[in-house]
């Protein structure tokens, strides 16, 4: 695995911890959960990308980032919907005029899920780095 790769992988995993434990923890943040768990699954989109040799948009769209992969891992190629509305999460919830409820955290923390269980697999990383 290339330096870069495990770093963007590093950085998806800070994200997703800290979006588990804001969900577990006491009055939590739903707006900072669906922030981070859009944060993780980009990231490791990023690092598929840095591994198969393409280069890294600057972007948090998923979908641009999906279609930007030469090689999809299987269980995310299907998943356009899903990854279209974890985009939005990039920004929608951050500034005031909206808010994020229980549903919308699990289901953007559900998202992230899959996209880093793809990924992780794709790239055979069994453990924490």
């Amino acid at each position: 695995m290339k330096p870069q790769t495990a770093e963007w992988i590093d950085k998806a995993e800070g994200d997703w911890r800290v979006a588990r434990r804001e969900l577990e923890g006491e009055d939590p943040v739903y707006e900072a959960i669906c922030f981070h768990a859009q944060q993780c699954a980009e990231k490791y989109l990023k690092a598929l990308l840095e591994e198969q040799g393409v280069e890294v948009p600057k972007t948090h769209d998923l979908v641009v980032l999906l279609n930007s992969l030469v090689d999809k891992p299987s269980g995310i190629e299907r998943e356009w919907a899903v990854l279209a509305r974890l985009t939005t999460y990039a920004v929608a919830f951050r500034y005031p005029g909206e808010e994020a409820a229980r549903e919308d955290a699990e289901e953007s923390l559900g998202s992230a899920a899959r996209v880093r269980e793809s990924v992780r697999g794709k790239l055979g990383v069994t453990s924490d780095l």
